[in-house]
């Protein structure tokens, strides 16, 4: 099998696995092509801010972009460019370990959103993406919490 059957196999089975079981309030399906096919090699997501935390209530957009590739390389995931995150980059791309230094072949689609969402309350300053994010973070909590909370508001619940 060459290596985008490969890629298209695994993700065909995490798309089946995912049907029949998936974190509560979490999103993952490939998107549709105009001809109605799918096409597993984007996904679109959304990621959950988690309860108890500022970013609870938040629905957030994520793209996870597979290539030919996977699962020996990570997906890109990104946010909306401009996202508000001390590990996400302005073009939207998130900066996380598994996706990255510690990627391992058998991290899932489901492992990649706990992952995110975890980053979401629990950001690595030491790996910063942004400055202002960075900043406010180190320097000014109350503000970084403000526009977390903010963020959180414009993404609302889709369901």
């Amino acid at each position: 099998m060459a290596s985008g059957g490969v890629a298209r196999a695994r993700l065909s089975e995490e798309r089946k696995s995912w049907r029949r079981s998936h974190p509560h309030g979490f999103v993952a399906k490939p998107a549709t092509l105009p001809d109605g096919s799918v096409n597993l090699m984007l996904w679109n997501c959304v990621v959950p801010g988690k309860q108890g935390t500022d970013w609870e209530g938040g629905h957030f957009p994520l793209t996870l972009h597979f290539t030919e590739d996977y699962p020996s390389r990570p997906p890109d995931c990104k946010f909306p460019a401009g996202f508000f995150h001390v590990n996400v980059y302005k073009t939207g791309s998130v900066c996380l370990s598994i996706l990255g230094s510690a990627w391992k072949p058998s991290i899932t689609v489901w492992q990649i959103l706990i992952g995110i969402q975890g980053l979401l309350d629990n950001p690595n300053p030491a790996s910063s993406a942004q400055n202002l994010c960075y900043k406010l973070f180190i320097e000014d909590m109350p503000e970084y919490k403000s526009r977390v909370r903010q963020q959180a508001k414009r993404y609302p619940s889709l369901m």
